[in-house]
């Protein structure tokens, strides 16, 4: 009796210790954070020397830094969360791998000149007043940095251009009414959170059905392997040079389209003709079996994880930047002009804090996009990120507002539920011709049979590959994501105009 309380009494403690070390961490990334807003505000400081709205620069500036934080804890984990779930890179590697890609992107690729209406959803031009103008640009960027922040802690990825659009929309209406917001665009931009998860998950499926068709189901699957994943990494080499130029790119280069498909043509020509002999001469001594033939996409899948990475540096650091831009280049001329120059030091901001903000707090979203919703292989997470690329790719040509945030997590869940479909079906492929595995689906049903009726939690576990509160979760915050955005930055900005009047 006196060892089973003891054991009670050190099994109490330890989780104690646990928790303690839970929350250490969690104040010892909150006081970072908060050391990396103090550097922001002297940077702020020094670069708005001898403005005359210097104060309204800081704060936007510190307001910017928040904003880039809670970028680099939310965006960050759809690229990321299928690597690491498919234990291609340990979670150290992929905060490394993603930090120093999304900086590079920023800095490299992210551009001089940015709008600085987010995709013109409101009109300068009926705001009229520089001072409304600012305010209402630091209500929205406080108002978006507010809700990503409330989005992470919850552990729903969002996304954060939504955030920003959200928020510019409702400080446009509070502060000049709704002529102000263009509302084509809106409507384009509502489509999209229907369209984008959709086609990412179902382009997703098709591929990890097309792979499992080939490959998986195959009786030799060395040879299955030979021949199609030369052509699969090659297609994504493809994909993503011109993923890079379109979109990765597009603010320091915009060829033609032509030119972006053809750029795509060679490079997949160029990356077959290289593959086919590498993959051939690495399979050779392989084990017939599907984790061997799994191996051959951990590579393949690093490179598109930090390629990605990339791209939402070079996009997505407008989302933290853009509207500080507008407040610099307002605040120092004294006049609201749809594009301004972004100075270095607000891009460095923008940069350093998905940096930072990836590091100290991107784990927990990894790790729900990556292992919480369903289980991820190097197989079916390249399957996600070449989806994402070709998505984004479809939907630029055809004209259409698309959040990669919500294709990466539609193609996780894509996977996910094509494998509960797959799994009930239990049937093979062979030669093109599907028939059903006796012994398999025998099998099947004495394990369910064993779990019932004593356990029908794990019951329904067994049939179901996909954690449905999770997607009820991210569900619900995609829809209310530009709403609530609009309904904050609208609050704020009349909270700012009551406290510090025109």
């Amino acid at each position: 009796m006196r060892k089973e309380t003891l054991a009670k009494d050190l099994n109490r403690v330890a989780r104690i210790e646990a928790a303690a070390r839970v929350a250490g961490r969690r104040v010892t990334g909150v006081g970072i954070a908060l050391l990396f807003l103090v550097a922001v505000w002297i940077v702020a400081a020094a670069a708005a020397t001898g403005v005359e709205n210097r104060l309204l620069v800081i704060v936007a500036g510190v307001i910017a830094g928040y904003m880039a934080l809670n970028i680099g804890a939310n965006d960050v984990a759809n690229n990321m969360g299928p690597t690491v779930g498919a234990r291609a890179l340990t979670m150290l590697g992929a905060l490394a791998v993603a930090a120093v890609f999304e900086a590079a992107g920023a800095l490299i690729a992210g551009g001089d000149v940015v709008r600085t209406i987010s995709k013109g959803i409101i009109d300068p031009a009926l705001i009229g007043d520089p001072g409304t103008f600012v305010w209402a640009m630091t209500a929205a960027l406080f108002a978006a940095a507010l809700w990503i922040n409330l989005a992470t802690v919850v552990g729903a990825p969002v996304s954060t251009t939504h955030s920003v659009v959200g928020g510019v929309m409702g400080a446009g209406i509070a502060a000049a009414g709704t002529a102000a917001v263009n509302w084509p665009t809106m409507i384009k931009i509502a489509a999209s959170w229907v369209i984008s998860p959709i086609l990412g998950g179902v382009i997703a499926a098709l591929f990890l059905a097309f792979l499992k068709a080939t490959i998986i189901y195959r009786e030799d699957k060395i040879a299955g392997a030979k021949r199609w994943v030369p052509v699969l990494v090659a297609l994504m080499a493809g994909v993503f040079s011109a993923y890079l130029v379109m979109k990765g790119l597009k603010k320091v280069w915009r060829p033609d389209g032509w030119v972006v498909a053809a750029i795509g043509g060679a490079v997949f020509a160029a990356a077959y003709a290289i593959l086919r002999p590498l993959v051939a001469r690495r399979a050779a001594g392989m084990e017939n079996r599907n984790k061997s033939v799994r191996a051959l996409f951990t590579v393949p899948l690093v490179c598109a994880a930090a390629l990605l990475s990339f791209a939402h540096g070079a996009n997505d650091v407008a989302n933290a930047v853009g509207p500080l831009a507008g407040i610099v280049g307002a605040a120092t001329s004294g006049e609201i002009a749809a594009a301004v120059t972004i100075p270095l030091w607000v891009m460095a901001v923008g940069a350093a804090g998905i940096s930072v903000g990836l590091f100290l707090f991107g784990p927990r979203l990894i790790r729900t996009v990556g292992e919480q919703i369903t289980k991820m292989n190097p197989m079916r997470a390249f399957c996600v990120a070449l989806s994402a690329a070709i998505t984004v790719l479809v939907a630029s040509a055809l004209g259409l507002p698309v959040s990669s945030t919500h294709i990466a997590v539609g193609g996780v869940f894509g996977v996910g539920f094509y494998r509960e479909w797959q799994t009930a079906r239990r049937t093979h492929i062979n030669h093109g011709r599907v028939r059903k595995d006796p012994a398999d689906v025998a099998a099947r049903q004495a394990a369910l049979a064993a779990l019932e009726p004593a356990d029908p939690v794990a019951r329904a576990r067994y049939r179901k590959l996909v954690r449905r509160v999770h997607l009820l979760t991210i569900v619900a915050a995609w829809l209310v994501t530009v709403p609530l955005a609009a309904l904050l930055a609208a609050g704020l900005f009349l909270g700012l105009r009551l406290v510090v009047p025109a």
